[in-house]
């Protein structure tokens, strides 16, 4: 799978903490399996913020939040920053973190 940037900003050196709680502001629909299907009003943790490079979408790395999606709880994957809405920041994204292939890998 291709890479979709070369940077990310995260809250820490192993981007394993919350950066922010999300609100999907529409839905969307997965292309493939490096992504995560969201829905109109669903929470998000985010918990890296992909660094957007020319001609390339503006992605997001979290995971859904919620009793009602619990079959899809804990699958971390990428969204378009644009769809979604900050509720809560918890730590800023401030450490610049190189992507690896295994970022964007996926079964």
């Amino acid at each position: 799978m291709d890479k979709l940037a070369s940077k990310k900003l995260c809250a820490d050196d192993d981007c394993v903490y919350t950066i922010s709680l999300a609100r999907a502001e529409d839905d969307y629909n997965a292309p493939d399996c490096r992504f995560i299907n969201i829905k109109k009003g669903q929470l998000i943790y985010v918990y890296s913020k992909l660094v957007k490079e020319k001609g390339a979408g503006e992605f997001w790395a979290g995971s859904v939040y919620g009793e009602q999606y619990e079959d899809q709880m804990g699958t971390v994957g990428y969204f378009p920053s644009s769809l979604v809405s900050e509720q809560h920041v918890y730590q800023k994204a401030n450490k610049t973190i190189l992507t690896t292939d295994i970022d964007f890998f996926c079964e």
